[in-house]
């Protein structure tokens, strides 16, 4: 069976996503959303996910280029002078495997925004991160076992798979969206539509009205969300949030 999740990230980023999150699960194409906790609109997300109890809304962890959930004095390793996470990714994450002072920020950071999404009263659907830092061996362990513990059970994960799915996490057969982030076209996601595969696939995009402060140079947001309004979507394909396939998609 044809299984599909179709997820936008940076839910909260700001309102032009928020915006565009909506009208695109009311349309009925969008089932699934990622929440950043700290985001500068994330109350306006919350607002708009609670008059929407359909939308499966999971958790999007930020370690880089945002706000963290806990003081820059509890975690001075992560962030930089004006209490943001450092942006160099290969740095940041060289202290990460190598320095256990890091570690035991990065495990506090990761625990205070589950907590953080626990007290928004929302049901966890899944779990990734902010620029895919879970390919990074200690931020994907620790969102696996700090997540299990706050109640996850699914995830986006594009390594570790096996991993994941032995410690009883639902994990998509296929994900779709990284060769093109913030290029999802109407042309590239109905190509992926129109060629789905057995088995459960997760389309990840980043839809927005338009450009925001503190958004990617360069992202197609406006027609990446246009793409979501007019895709035809497949027949005899099961669509959901991860939270809709529990219990025995994958393969």
């Amino acid at each position: 069976m044809k299984s599909l999740i179709i997820t936008a990230d940076d839910f909260g980023a700001a309102r032009e996503v928020n915006a565009a999150v909506e009208a695109a699960h009311r349309s009925g194409a969008l089932t699934a959303a990622s929440l950043m906790v700290t985001g500068p609109a994330a109350t306006d997300a919350i607002a708009r996910a609670r008059a929407m109890p359909k939308l499966a809304v999971g958790l999007h962890l930020v370690l880089v280029d945002g706000r963290p959930a806990l003081p820059a004095a509890q975690i001075p390793n992560l962030v930089d002078g004006d209490g943001f996470f450092r942006n160099g990714m290969a740095r940041a994450g060289a202290a990460m495997f190598f320095l256990p002072h890091v570690r035991r920020q990065l495990a506090a950071e990761i625990e205070a925004q589950f907590r953080a999404f626990a007290a928004t009263g929302l049901t966890l659907d899944h779990v990734n991160t902010h620029k895919h830092f879970q390919l990074h061996p200690t931020i994907g362990a620790m969102m696996m076992d700090i997540g299990k513990r706050h109640g996850a059970r699914a995830a986006r994960t594009l390594a570790f798979r096996t991993r994941f799915r032995r410690n009883g996490f639902l994990v998509p057969d296929r994900v779709y969206g990284l060769k093109w982030s913030g290029g999802m076209t109407l042309e590239r996601v109905q190509a992926i539509l129109d060629n789905l595969p057995e088995g459960l696939s997760e389309i990840y995009m980043h839809p927005a009205t338009g450009p925001y402060p503190g958004s990617a140079p360069g992202y197609r947001y406006a027609e990446e969300l246009a793409a979501l309004l007019a895709a035809r979507l497949p027949a005899g394909c099961r669509r959901g949030g991860f939270r809709d396939f529990l219990g025995g998609e994958q393969a």
